[in-house]
């Protein structure tokens, strides 16, 4: 009997192993008919819309929070930062003239500090002068480091759910990147996949504008200010001249490098 159960393993055994070495080449096959794994293309994928998009302009507005801030502004008795909030609260005084003019064309504004982190201070929103304002009033205290690349990645996306056909990044910064990623290849990239869809615009305010020279190869450019009443000027000729100007021509076909 227990002879009998062995031999009846042992062919079970011979079964199953038959059955599996079998099953091998067709799962061979099966994997070469397939093919490769597919590549994870997304990473050089154009940016797509989240909503539909119509008429108007989204600005992201990234002020520089970081410790060299604290620092007087040139020909002023007040820090940078103070400087800095208060040419902002001018620069986007020129958007009530502007709705009064064209409602019909919608402007949302976003608002975000850096320093060593990033901070969004008020989502990409339509246009309300009270809201704006208090959001200025919180931004952070100098402290830290420049992180203006994660910045710039921080906004775009923002940008992208603002259902408008016009885009753009508006920076205001005193130095150069010390945080995170680098601001140049920040910048490609987004030009690159948003198919010149997002126009950048820096301020270099008391640093030397040609720490930015990259911005001529992505459609942006930069402007230098050396004091509160440049800074003020820099501000006004980027937001009416450039940004609140297009929207007499109409719809802006994205610009193509």
């Amino acid at each position: 009997m227990a002879s009998r159960n062995a031999w009846a393993g042992r062919a079970v055994t011979g079964l199953l192993l038959s059955f599996l070495l079998a099953c091998q080449p067709n799962a061979r096959r099966d994997r070469t008919a397939a093919g490769p794994a597919p590549q994870d293309s997304s990473a050089d994928a154009p940016y797509q819309a989240e909503v539909e998009e119509g008429l108007g302009a989204a600005v992201a507005i990234l002020v520089d929070t970081s410790g060299s801030m604290r620092e007087r502004a040139p020909g002023d008795s007040r820090p940078k930062s103070a400087v800095a909030r208060e040419a902002l609260e001018a620069m986007l005084d020129a958007t009530d003239a502007f709705i009064a003019k064209r409602p019909d064309f919608p402007i949302k504004i976003g608002l975000y500090s850096f320093s060593s982190s990033v901070r969004t201070l008020r989502s990409i929103q339509p246009y309300d002068r009270s809201a704006i304002r208090f959001a200025l009033t919180n931004l952070p205290g100098p402290g830290g480091g420049t992180a203006i690349g994660d910045a710039m990645r921080e906004a775009r996306p923002d940008l992208y759910r603002a259902g408008v056909f016009r885009k753009y990044l508006l920076v205001v910064t005193d130095g150069e990147n010390t945080n995170g990623r680098s601001p140049d290849k920040v910048a490609r990239d987004i030009w690159r996949k948003s198919e010149g869809g997002v126009q950048t615009y820096f301020v270099a305010f008391d640093t030397n504008p040609e720490k930015f020279a990259f911005l001529k190869d992505v459609g942006g450019d930069v402007i230098g200010a050396g004091t509160g009443a440049e800074l003020r000027t820099a501000l006004d000729g980027i937001y009416q001249g450039k940004i609140l100007a297009e929207a007499v021509g109409g719809e802006r076909e994205p610009a193509r490098k």
